[in-house]
């Protein structure tokens, strides 16, 4: 189980060919790398998958190749009841476009590739292994980050400086600064503390597949995102891509362009889990610095599960604060996709409750 959405294989890949699979997108959440956090957040499931798909769809409109093919969902009772013309292959579960879904899906299809284990012993991961049980045919163990702005909260605040980017600041300001050009870069997908890695580092464990092509499919994908984002009223501030590659090409997978995979704002406000992270670190400072403080240990250590090594838990979100992200996620996935697949308050009214 993935910690917010699982996977059901359908038929498995090969190293000669690629399979199918259904995710299966819940109401879990994740912040810090934790894992499950201890509520769901309802109607968190759908706003993903919808927005997901939303996106591969305006991908492949593009030609950026993509593993996506299409959604399963049922259409709403209230339209039956009413007669209104519904698909019938979205009435029969089958694979449709999201523009014949009658609601909001939760089940997204994709092409599958390999998926190999990652060794890790005497204190390293074995990329060496991990490429010999793949092949030609594998998910590249990498996520491609590419950033227009940097928010508060965001790693490349305490990673690298302002003048890097040819901004004039001495150090980082308190509020989000936009880049001149978009920035992309890579980190570690399967180990288990998210690391970046230099270009070099990340030529070397992306295995057979170009880096170069990963930076074209990185800046497509933030091309289209941006344009929708900015069409719906957000600013797009940064997000991630993984890619598969079988047999010499590479093909954008897993999901993007939510509000879990990128940072979104609207009207100078997050609409992302941001806004819950950053509510931890205001209201749980104590797991927030915990969390830290055992990845710091694994690393000196050499150990790979940090998770055992905390010695705190996060405390629940309040009824009233599960309620508001619910909103948030709903209202956002309605505005961004021009849709009403929510019964959602208005997006500036769902945020109000996190200031």
């Amino acid at each position: 189980m993935q910690s917010v959405k699982d996977l059901r294989v359908e038929s498995g890949a090969t190293r000669a060919d690629l399979g199918r699979g259904v995710f299966e997108f819940s109401d879990r959440y994740s912040v810090f790398d934790w894992g499950e956090m201890p509520d769901l957040i309802p109607r968190k499931g759908a706003s993903l998958c919808t927005m997901g798909a939303y996106n591969f769809e305006l991908l492949e409109a593009e030609g950026v190749p993509t593993h996506y093919l299409g959604v399963r969902a049922e259409p709403r009772s209230a339209r039956r009841a009413s007669g209104e013309e519904t698909d019938p292959r979205a009435e029969n579960g089958e694979t449709v476009s999201l523009a014949d879904a009658q609601e909001a899906p939760t089940e997204m299809v994709v092409a599958l590739t390999q998926v190999p284990d990652l060794p890790f012993a005497d204190g390293s991961y074995d990329y060496d292994a991990f490429h010999e049980a793949g092949g030609e045919n594998y998910l590249v163990p990498l996520e491609v980050v590419f950033r227009n702005s940097v928010p508060v909260g965001s790693s490349l605040r305490s990673r690298r400086d302002p003048a890097e980017f040819g901004l004039d600041f001495d150090s980082w300001p308190d509020e989000p600064i936009d880049l001149p050009e978009p920035v992309v870069e890579f980190s570690t997908k399967y180990e288990e503390q998210d690391r970046y890695l230099t270009r070099e580092e990340a030529d070397r464990i992306a295995g057979t597949a170009s880096i170069d092509a990963l930076e074209t499919l990185a800046r497509d994908v933030n091309r289209v995102v941006t344009e929708r984002a900015e069409r719906a009223g957000f600013v797009h501030e940064d997000g991630k891509i993984e890619c598969l590659y079988a047999d010499g090409d590479l093909r954008v997978a897993d999901v993007l362009g939510t509000f879990d995979e990128n940072r979104f704002a609207f009207e100078g406000r997050e609409v992302s889990k941001e806004v819950v992270r950053q509510y931890y670190k205001r209201t749980d400072p104590e797991w927030v610095e915990a969390v830290s403080a055992a990845k710091r240990e694994a690393d000196e250590r050499g150990v790979a599960d940090w998770r055992a090594l905390c010695e705190a838990s996060p405390d629940p979100l309040s009824d009233e604060l599960v309620q508001a992200a619910s909103d948030v996620y709903a209202a956002g996935a309605n505005r961004y996709t021009d849709h009403e697949w929510f019964d959602a308050p208005a997006l500036d009214e769902a945020l109000d409750a996190f200031e």
